[in-house]
């Protein structure tokens, strides 16, 4: 006897990639679609590699993007990143690799604030990755600047939260 109610991993993926591929299909991302990936996406706390590099395509595809996307964006790449690895809070070399590249390829202010806040959250990262954030923030990203300061204070609101 099967029970149509357990949800198998490919569920949860099939989910998330179809919640992604809705919202880059509809091109903006709205407030709604924030909630519902937060759901979707993110509902148990967790996100797959697929749903994080999902993520990062979005944030490269769709320009127009609500307020609550940032805080969404930053906090489920910091959260995969530092938190759903083994061990937790320590971002290993080929984590630091993976990040630095997906910010390099989407070279936004968003991706830019998820480097910063992985930076504030990490107990541990390699040697290279801090030398690697600063270089970027350095690259004079238009409103650069104003996102590390935003990152900043958003990580420092959620910690006293």
């Amino acid at each position: 006897m099967t029970n149509s109610n357990v949800k198998t991993i490919g569920d949860y993926l099939d989910r998330g990639r179809a919640a992604t591929v809705a919202v880059m299909n509809s091109g903006r991302v709205t407030t709604a679609d924030v909630n519902h990936l937060r759901r979707e996406v993110f509902g148990d706390d967790m996100i797959s590699g697929d749903e994080a590099q999902a993520l990062f395509a979005l944030e490269r595809a769709v320009a127009d993007k609500s307020p609550e996307w940032t805080a969404f964006f930053v906090e489920a790449i910091t959260s995969y990143v530092v938190w759903q690895m083994r061990p937790t809070g320590i971002v290993n070399e080929s984590q630091g690799e993976w990040l630095i590249r997906q910010v390099d390829e989407t070279k936004t202010l968003n991706a830019l604030a998820a480097l910063v806040n992985v930076m504030a959250e990490a107990h541990r990262v390699p040697g290279w990755f801090l030398a690697a954030a600063r270089a970027r923030a350095t690259l004079a990203w238009p409103g650069a600047a104003e996102a590390l300061a935003a990152a900043e204070a958003e990580a420092k609101r959620e910690i006293a939260a």
